[in-house]
């Protein structure tokens, strides 16, 4: 079943909800209870956002480039891979949150920046079988869907460390 499609103002309203929504759902946690797990196997808040940064970081750098340059060539690279070369699972919630937030703050002035034509600039995107174009359109639908999925599962591990 193929994937919706949103409209730039869908997706621009979801990324700019996220750093808010997380740090609305998580706001009288504690540290602790920002590393719990609900139940093992399960990631906890800390978890969640380290892995929200390490996409944002990839799809986002993804759009800068389409952004930069005439139809770049994009080297994909999976977030789960690359959140292995950072810290962001250590980090404390409160300060990655912030710097999620100042990064997305960064890519919504971009996107912001955007003409109608702009969200259809479009690169090559290789590293992950055939190569596939991909538009900016694409990337920062992607990054939206995504990060409206993980809403819920912060907000449900939080109950479930406040319950548990």
């Amino acid at each position: 079943m193929p994937r919706r499609v949103m409209t730039v103002e869908q997706v621009l309203t979801i990324l700019r909800e996220t750093p808010d929504r997380l740090a609305a759902l998580t706001g009288i946690a504690t540290p602790a209870q920002l590393q719990a797990v609900p139940q093992p196997g399960e990631w906890s808040a800390t978890e969640v956002l380290a892995h929200l940064r390490s996409c944002a970081d990839m799809w986002g750098n993804a759009i800068q480039a389409i952004v930069a340059d005439d139809h770049p060539t994009v080297r994909a690279v999976s977030p789960t891979t690359w959140i292995e070369s950072t810290d962001y699972r250590e980090l404390a919630f409160r300060s990655s949150l912030k710097a999620f937030t100042r990064q997305r703050a960064r890519l919504l002035a971009v996107l912001d920046s955007l003409s109608p034509n702009g969200w259809s600039r479009s690169a090559t995107v290789i590293g992950g079988g055939k190569p596939i174009e991909r538009t900016v359109h694409d990337y920062a639908n992607r990054l939206a869907r995504h990060e409206r999925t993980h809403w819920k599962q912060v907000e449900k591990t939080v109950n479930a460390v406040f319950v548990g």
